[in-house]
């Protein structure tokens, strides 16, 4: 019994921790958003722009942005993902090819507006290839953290659901990425910034 009686003790301080760590975190970014309010704001009229040319959801958009960067255009990844979204050469080569920007060139990723476009067609395109899943959303944010190939990989081990997904998935940073833009976007569609209801789905008009 007094090993019971330690090893629930040891548990609920466990929990306690984890309470305090998650709590002082959504603290940590609410006061970050608040000090940093007009880079935060900053490109909501470009995202929502591209994001009604793609039927996607741009309050889903803005937690792409928000988890890739937080809104900082001159970021740069270690394997070359470049501006808000981090869009790499090989997606913005795609975006360009099916879009017909001709004139596009690898640095133009910088600038807010191309970056944007750019990232929110490559997140409808897969919006749109995993909208016959029950919530199309968590395939949609793997594919764009993790790449297609990894998520049909995981689809093949079973994961024909949402909840499957997450099983089957290998890849915890890409568990988190997932976790941490759902929960942005909630936020997001909460506060209305995009004049959206809580209830409405990411894609409906991506479909």
């Amino acid at each position: 019994m007094r090993n019971a009686g330690v090893a629930l003790a040891v548990l609920l301080a466990a929990a306690g921790v984890a309470f305090l760590v998650l709590r002082d975190a959504a603290r940590f970014e609410a006061l970050e958003e608040f000090l940093a309010k007009e880079r935060f704001r900053r490109y909501d009229a470009l995202i929502e722009q591209a994001a009604r040319n793609n039927g996607v959801s741009p309050s889903l958009v803005k937690a792409v942005v928000w988890r890739e960067t937080k809104f900082r255009a001159d970021a740069q990844g270690e394997a070359g993902e470049r501006g808000l979204m981090q869009i790499t050469e090989p997606a913005a080569a795609d975006w360009a090819k099916a879009c017909k920007v001709e004139t596009f060139k690898p640095t133009d990723l910088f600038d807010p507006k191309v970056n944007i476009d750019a990232g929110t067609w490559y997140l409808a395109r897969a919006l749109r290839h995993w909208a016959h899943k029950d919530d199309p959303v968590p395939f949609a944010l793997a594919e764009y953290n993790a790449g297609r190939s990894r998520v049909q990989r995981w689809v093949g081990q079973g994961a024909d659901s949402a909840r499957g997904l997450g099983q089957a998935m290998d890849f915890p940073s890409t568990k988190e990425y997932i976790a941490s833009v759902v929960g942005r976007y909630r936020l997001y569609l909460g506060r209305g910034e995009f004049g959206e209801k809580p209830g409405d789905p990411a894609l409906k008009a991506a479909k």
